[in-house]
């Protein structure tokens, strides 16, 4: 991997001066090596609608870096975060993200972007060589599709084809059920929002083959009116609505709709809709919504989950979001590939890093797992339920099944030429 050099003592004038007989002073020297601080670079979105997102991202990741500095940083060196903010703007993105390894010396990155940047600071870790995790797009083709491939960059968030198969299952029940034929979706316009609701129309209609869709709605990013979409919506008269719209995208896209009592018209999916960050904005939580788990303390039902959700909240008097604990997870991988590799080499922590399990309480059985052949996260607790407008607001999640994810992601990933 390409590396920043900085001035000052290197490895090849460390072991120099122990080759020349210098013992008595190659200690100090290298005692003052493994103290120096480590710098992460982060960009991620401090402004604009998904502010509160990009800041419990950063919030999330203090969070676990005090505790690994507590224990004595990665292989000895505290971490220093620098962040910054993209602003939610690609080309800002990728320009900040340039800017924290040539510039302020950050040996790794957490990209904390949304899919639309995430795509642009993936090709300034290719170029760079630096190691880079992904930690919020949730866009399948980032690590699906080989041609993004590169060996220094993983994925340490939930993915689109997941919660794909799992909220189609899920729907699929409840249509057959309740004679839901007719469908419309409404999703953002940009790469996770076509990727996400055309894999959840696969599955619905791969499970209720009587399903039909019978409007599209692709609204953009961050629009700040809905009234032509709800509008075509209520025209079209579904009897079933799919969205995959996030943050305050869909605060107000909800706050809108219910001007015209749209959730009283049709079943509603919305597979963003279970994160606090939603839950408690939206000022008439509609009941029945059907969603995608995001983060909420009582799902995966465990007693560390619970833990640090309170955790969170206690510190930043705020529940966590979907972004938290995919960024707190990133921080608990980077811990666990050093230690692994007992070096803060970019190199050597992405090899420990490809395949590894560790301990997490967001697994669905207590682990999860950066898969080896594609470096994306696997395991996580992934599951659908409804909301209803208090606390715990999703009190029934219906967990979704590893053994089937992976076999249908595979015959997937086969139809689209990734295999």
């Amino acid at each position: 991997m390409k590396r920043t050099r900085k001035p000052g003592i290197t490895r090849r004038s460390t072991l120099a001066l122990m080759g020349a007989g210098a013992a008595s002073l190659a200690a100090p020297w290298v005692a003052r090596a493994q103290a120096k601080t480590i710098k992460i670079g982060m960009p991620t979105i401090l402004s604009g609608r998904v502010a509160q997102l990009g800041t419990s991202s950063r919030n999330a990741v203090m969070l676990e870096v005090e505790k690994v500095n507590a224990a004595g940083g990665l292989a000895g060196r505290q971490i220093e975060m620098v962040i910054r903010d993209s602003k939610g703007q690609p080309q800002e993105a990728a320009r900040i993200a340039r800017e924290l390894v040539n510039t302020d010396g950050c040996e790794m990155l957490l990209d904390g972007e949304a899919s639309s940047g995430s795509f642009a600071v993936h090709e300034v870790a290719r170029d760079l060589g630096v190691l880079c995790i992904h930690t919020c797009s949730e866009a399948s083709s980032l690590t699906a599709d080989p041609k993004q491939h590169i060996p220094n960059a993983f994925r340490c968030v939930r993915q689109g084809i997941h919660d794909s198969i799992v909220g189609a299952g899920y729907a699929a029940g409840i249509a057959k059920a309740k004679g839901l034929k007719k469908w419309a979706t409404c999703s953002p316009d940009y790469a996770y929002g076509r990727d996400t609701t055309g894999e959840f129309v696969l599955y619905l209609k791969k499970f209720a083959p009587d399903v039909e869709i019978i409007s599209e709605s692709w609204p953009k990013l961050f629009q700040p009116d809905y009234t032509e979409v709800v509008t075509k919506i209520l025209q079209a008269k579904p009897q079933a609505l799919y969205s995959c719209l996030w943050g305050g995208d869909l605060t107000s896209y909800i706050d809108q709709a219910n001007i015209y009592a749209m959730f009283t018209q049709m079943e509603v999916f919305a597979v963003n809709m279970a994160d606090y960050t939603a839950l408690t904005v939206v000022k008439n939580l509609p009941k029945g919504i059907h969603s995608g788990d995001r983060y909420i303390k009582t799902f995966p039902p465990t007693p560390e989950n619970a833990a640090w959700g309170d955790a969170y909240k206690a510190k930043y008097n705020e529940y966590p979001t979907n972004w938290s604990w995919q960024n707190a997870t990133a921080v608990m991988f980077l811990n666990e590939a050093v230690k692994k590799a007992n070096s803060t080499d970019g190199k050597k922590v992405a090899e420990a890093l490809t395949g590894l399990t560790i301990k997490c309480p967001f697994g669905a059985d207590g682990t999860v797992t950066m898969r080896a052949d594609d470096h994306t996260l696997v395991g996580y607790a992934i599951g659908w339920g409804t909301t209803i407008p208090q606390e715990p607001y999703v009190p029934d999640v219906k967990a979704g099944d590893w053994k089937t994810i992976f076999e249908l992601e595979a015959e997937w990933k086969k139809s689209k030429g990734y295999t």
